[in-house]
């Protein structure tokens, strides 16, 4: 087994539970934007990615749906990246989750 894939796959493994907030609103922004854009991401905006999902969900709530955002530039980035992929992408297969 390869170390370099079983260490991705454990990462990509806890970046999607760590996405899945158990709040449909978020589910709804964060899976989609995990599983369609964040592996063409580079490194810097996959940092952000990471960082952004151990915040509070009352925090990505208020920033994901555009009632504030973040003071931090890179945080900001990723938030923005995020809408901006719900708003022009198709999600409809994930209303089930």
């Amino acid at each position: 087994m390869n170390d370099d894939s079983s260490a991705a796959a454990a990462l990509r493994k806890r970046l999607y539970w760590h996405s899945r907030r158990g709040m449909w609103e978020l589910d709804l922004l964060l899976i989609p934007f995990l599983e369609q854009r964040y592996d063409d991401l580079d490194e810097r905006d996959q940092a952000a990615y990471r960082t952004l999902i151990d915040e509070e969900d009352q925090d990505l709530f208020a920033w994901l749906m555009r009632r504030e955002w973040p003071e931090e530039p890179e945080r900001r980035r990723i938030v923005k990246m995020i809408v901006e992929h719900a708003e022009t992408t198709d999600n409809d297969h994930y209303r089930t989750l």
